[in-house]
């Protein structure tokens, strides 16, 4: 059974670390906009940003669902990435359980 759980279990975990680098690339970029340092008609930044809006939004407008309005604050992306860290967490210890 682990010939197949331990890789997917690997498989898992690399994909919420490269969710959770995009959360934080797309926060970064988001207050670079904001604070006019980089340009948000660029092709490449438009290109970007749009991209990584579509692949966080799905999860951060569910969350945003259940947070307090806080006048202008935004907290879902850390409630996203600690959810992220939380449920690595969980599989890293699986991944212990199942040694290859």
């Amino acid at each position: 059974m682990d010939i197949l759980f331990v890789p997917l279990l690997r498989l898992l975990i690399t994909v919420i670390n490269f969710y959770t680098f995009a959360v934080f690339i797309y926060i970064i970029l988001s207050l670079l906009e904001q604070f006019g340092v980089i340009n948000r008609y660029n092709q490449v930044v438009y290109f970007i940003h749009n991209f990584l809006f579509r692949l966080t939004e799905p999860l951060l407008g569910r969350i945003r669902l259940f947070m307090p309005n806080l006048g202008g604050i935004d907290l879902s992306p850390m409630v996203l990435v600690l959810a992220l860290y939380f449920i690595q967490d969980i599989l890293i210890r699986l991944l212990i359980k199942f040694p290859s």
